[in-house]
């Protein structure tokens, strides 16, 4: 394109207010910002900004916050209002109405944080580690009435190495993510007359997470439990249950060793094993309730001296 287009940018988490950012420090500062309604947070409880509603406010640009967009007449006027070329639309929060994806003149884009078709959905992220994927990547993506379905403009891969939780790659994606776009945006109309529809083959979604599936089932084996406790960290974090409290789980080693039943705690020097169904899970970092996350040594120097050989854990 010969000139800066004018952009709408819609996004809610700190996965969107990198690349937000990042465009409005390369000078393509957004006319107007879309994000949630401000929700309560922290201890308090109070009603807290977006990270991309933060950064749209300290560089001036006006934000709105629409509770929907589908049959929001009012919404969609203040939209059109804006005479958007295109929209940047990244962990919005919201899906968009037909009505929304043909008000901007060049559509709707979307960064989407997996290697489409593969992880459609709300937790690409996570997903992708837990089920022992060993490549992620970002998408830019046209828009279209379905659900993470359009066309790929562009894409770029990233390993998911040994060790790497959901945090690590997030902050990878986010990192990818931006460069997509800002590759994008000087070449818009030539890339978006590129795009490539989705294959039909390899689709999988990426379910929305649930604090009921962080809990850590020693009926399952210790590989796909270490695995997700990478998932699940920084949330919602994986845990079980011990004498009726919850203990929270940010790192594990998946480990071998003799067959013994599930939940069966062996206990040597400082480490603390669980048996699996298959293998043992190695626990690394221990949060227990009401305290911050320690290594399991110093815990074990503590409340986890009452820990015993041979108990087994539900």
């Amino acid at each position: 394109m010969s000139s800066v287009p004018r952009i709408i940018f819609a996004g809610t988490p700190e996965f969107a207010a990198r690349p937000l950012q990042a465009l409005i420090t390369h000078g393509y500062s957004p006319v107007a910002v879309y994000t949630q309604p401000d929700r309560p947070a922290g201890r308090g409880r109070q009603p807290t900004a977006s990270p991309v509603k933060t950064v749209a406010t300290l560089a001036g640009i006006p934000v709105e916050q629409p509770e929907r967009l589908r049959d929001n007449g009012d919404a969609l006027e203040r939209l059109h209002a804006y005479h958007a070329d295109l929209m940047i639309v990244i962990a919005y929060g919201l899906l968009l109405p037909q009505a929304v994806l043909d008000t901007p003149r060049m559509g709707c884009v979307n960064v989407h944080a997996s290697l489409l078709p593969r992880w459609r959905g709300a937790a690409p992220i996570q997903r992708a580690i837990e089920a022992g994927d060993t490549e992620s990547g970002v998408c830019l993506m046209q828009m279209d009435a379905g659900l993470d379905t359009g066309p790929v403009i562009s894409q770029q891969r990233v390993s998911i190495v040994a060790d790497m939780n959901a945090g690590d790659l997030h902050d990878a994606l986010a990192e990818a993510g931006t460069a997509l776009l800002l590759d994008f945006l000087p070449r818009a109309d030539t890339m978006l007359a590129k795009a490539q529809a989705q294959p039909e083959i390899g689709v999988t979604y990426a379910h929305k997470l649930t604090k009921d599936d962080a809990c850590l089932d020693w009926q399952e084996s210790a590989v796909a439990l270490e695995r997700r406790v990478r998932a699940f960290n920084p949330w919602p974090v994986t845990f079980f249950r011990w004498r009726d409290q919850i203990y929270r789980v940010r790192s594990a080693r998946a480990t071998d060793g003799p067959a013994a039943a599930p939940g069966t705690v062996h206990l040597k020097g400082d480490q603390v094993q669980v048996a699996c169904a298959e293998g043992w899970l190695t626990l690394l970092d221990i949060q227990p309730p009401g305290k911050k996350s320690m290594d399991i040594a110093a815990w074990r120097r503590g409340q986890g001296q009452a820990l015993q050989h041979g108990e087994v854990l539900s």
